[in-house]
């Protein structure tokens, strides 16, 4: 592979911080009025399917380009794995839905995306290769909207998209969530947006282990992690995916799908999840209080683009809101 670019840009429109603080207040909103019916909670992936202790294990001879923050040197590092469905509601595993798999690496050291140091990097991933939409204006919109049925869903794609675009919107997000869903160990994870790499930018993909027999519309996807867990930890890839121009892998568009035959993957670490310990119960609840956030980050891994900026003051917000920031 060659060098990727570092010709990379961020574009921030002069409205967004006011309009990412107006969001932010939305979904706190909409968190309180699941908390009041769920318990306490998150404002999405409120269901925790399971929290399960894990390796990282950092390849050695990676390319000078991938040599940065927490791959910068080979090792191995504690962490948690947090694996959820992604609706504010806590509801059947047969539903359609987003799922997430997000996890926080224990022990890299340096300077923080959010100003100081860190002693750690949260990577937030979900079963989608792009996001639906190109930034986050319509997403609050949506999440209100489909809390309240069809027709308030069809409203607000009319007022967003229009006449012409709203009823292939609504088809389009409808077969998104209709696309079968394997399992959390057979299906690969995605950022779906932007990081940095040191002086380069990314996307992370987690690929699944190898030899998993899929099973598709469990009722149960703890039960089905676990039963796999028995035989072995399961070994995920952690994979990298350059920048390479503006017009193919963009950085402030997360509705397009970097192609691979532009920007391949490279491997650049495993992540060896373990069986859940002897104390599962207090272990889940460990890792459901605690906070999972793409800005708890090394600098040399910041969030990029418009999406990523809108989830620092949502999480942050939601993260006051449940008493865990």
């Amino acid at each position: 592979m060659n060098t990727p670019s570092t010709d990379w840009k961020e574009r921030i429109a002069p409205d967004e911080a006011q309009r990412h603080a107006a969001d932010a207040a939305e979904l706190v909103r909409l968190q309180a009025a699941g908390s009041k019916k769920f318990g306490q909670g998150r404002a999405l992936h409120r269901k925790q399917i399971i929290g399960l202790q894990a390796t990282l294990r950092v390849h050695e001879g990676l390319p000078a380009h991938a040599r940065h923050g927490l791959f910068a040197q080979p090792g191995s590092f504690e962490a948690w794995v947090r694996i959820s469905n992604g609706g504010p509601a806590v509801q059947s595993d047969r539903r359609p839905d987003i799922r997430g798999f997000a996890f926080r690496v224990f022990g890299p050291k340096g300077p923080a995306a959010l100003g100081g140091s860190t002693d750690h990097q949260d990577f937030l991933l979900i079963n989608r290769s792009a996001f639906a939409f190109a930034d986050s204006k319509p997403f609050v919109g949506l999440v209100r909207a489909a809390g309240s049925g069809g027709g308030a869903l069809l409203m607000w794609a009319w007022r967003s998209f229009g006449a012409l675009g709203a009823i292939g919107q609504v088809r389009k997000l409808a077969a998104g969530l209709a696309a079968p869903f394997t399992g959390f160990a057979t299906t690969a994870f995605h950022s779906a947006a932007p990081i940095a790499c040191g002086p380069y930018a990314v996307r992370v993909r987690l690929l699944p282990p190898q030899g998993q027999n899929p099973h598709a519309g469990a009722s149960d996807w703890r039960a089905d992690l676990q039963t796999r867990l028995q035989a072995a930890p399961l070994v995920y890839q952690l994979q990298l995916q350059f920048f390479v121009d503006e017009a193919t892998t963009p950085i402030e568009d997360a509705s397009v799908d970097w192609p691979e035959s532009a920007a391949p993957y490279l491997t650049v670490a495993d992540l060896v999840v373990n069986p859940p310990p002897s104390d599962a119960a207090a272990f889940d609840a460990q890792v459901e209080a605690s906070v999972f956030d793409p800005w708890q980050a090394l600098a040399a891994h910041r969030p990029l683009g418009e999406v990523m900026r809108a989830r620092k003051v949502a999480y942050f917000e939601s993260q006051k809101a449940r008493g865990a920031a």
